[in-house]
């Protein structure tokens, strides 16, 4: 095999890139469903309050505002502003502190404090601006709180949440469109254009060809799934154990594409296959949707042990120290499908040779 003609073949697939459908949605869909599932179920578009402040007096709770994490908070110059903002509900509260604030309240006077809230704002964020702005008058004023709060957790420690626990299915997706669908479709498209059959009477070999497709969808599995992580703040511990799980995990996709597409005689067959067995590749991922489910059917599928680990390091912060063994079945699986790969392509160039 010769790396120069594996790139001059890969280099020509990704000058005609933009031009394929199937590549730009497998750049596209993935972002689009990470970006409606977090929509849905929080976590990047979780807001956080909004807060703005007109201070007159540099006042001590303005100071502890702007320490504060998880609040945005903006200080504006004018009354009117504020009110108008929070109407129209780009901060879910106003807070005007008029000169000379913290002085009347150390004095015992009960100052004006003017404290607007946006009625389409969430409840959550107004109560949390509202009692946070109480408690610091309070520590102005330099009184003890009204309450004391003990937290007692009872039961067990909450699991992961949805948003977590959907981070398998939005990665799969991604290594589903770019290793399977895109590298099967590559490999059939060359079929239906005859562009193999004039393999046979030019340098480049059959094999090369195979390479340059997997390379392709290797690497932009390995491009979306950082991606899709990144998106959901799910990078793990250890770029070291996500790059080599996430490199499995695409292997194996990229290896079943290649299956695929040597298998398929046509763009009609090649789409049978993916929606029919891609339900099989896809099955595991239900099981992190319910946990309460039994873990041990998950391990039937092969994909199972790419995406676990994958999982375990990008969510859990594993090591990879902790999905060795699980690792270890992946490669075996991706071993078998690479002696899948060649009796395929073998019996490809059989049928060129004779076609």
């Amino acid at each position: 095999m010769n790396p120069r003609r594996v790139w001059q073949v890969l280099r020509k697939d990704l000058e005609l890139g933009p031009r394929s459908p199937i590549l730009l949605w497998a750049i596209v869909m993935p972002v689009v469903a990470t970006l409606l599932l977090q929509l849905v179920f929080g976590g990047l578009f979780a807001p956080q309050p909004r807060l703005a402040i007109v201070d007159r007096g540099l006042s001590e709770i303005t100071a502890a505002y702007r320490q504060m994490e998880g609040i945005d908070v903006e200080l504006l110059d004018d009354e009117a502003q504020v009110k108008a903002r929070v109407e129209q509900n780009q901060y879910d509260a106003g807070l005007i502190l008029p000169a000379g604030f913290d002085e009347a309240v150390r004095a015992g006077q009960k100052p004006l404090l003017e404290f607007y809230v946006s009625g389409e704002s969430l409840a959550s964020n107004r109560i949390i601006l509202s009692a946070n702005t109480i408690d610091l008058v309070r520590t102005v004023e330099g009184a003890a709180a009204a309450v004391e709060v003990e937290v007692v957790q009872m039961g067990e420690a909450p699991q992961l949440s949805v948003a977590q626990r959907l981070v398998p299915m939005v990665v799969i997706f991604a290594l589903l469109i770019a290793g399977v669908l895109l590298t099967g479709t590559s490999l059939v498209e060359e079929k239906e254009r005859k562009t193999l059959s004039a393999i046979l009477v030019s340098p480049v070999k059959l094999s090369e060809v195979v390479a340059a497709k997997a390379i392709l969808g290797l690497v932009l599995s390995l491009l979306m799934s950082f991606i899709i992580l990144a998106m959901n703040s799910a990078q793990g511990s250890s770029p070291l154990a996500l790059f080599v799980t996430l490199l499995v995990a695409g292997l194996m996709c990229v290896e079943v594409g290649l299956v695929y597409g040597a298998g398929s005689r046509d763009m009609k067959t090649l789409y049978a296959l993916f929606k029919g067995l891609n339900l099989l590749l896809f099955a595991p991922v239900v099981f992190y949707l319910f946990p309460d489910w039994p873990q041990w059917l998950g391990k039937i599928f092969p994909t199972y042990w790419a995406i676990d680990p994958v999982f375990e390091v990008a969510v859990n912060g594993a090591g990879l120290s902790d999905v060795w063994v699980e690792l270890v079945v992946a490669l075996a699986i991706c071993g078998v499908l690479t002696l899948g790969v060649a009796t395929l392509i073998r019996r490809m160039r059989t049928q060129l040779a004779s076609g």
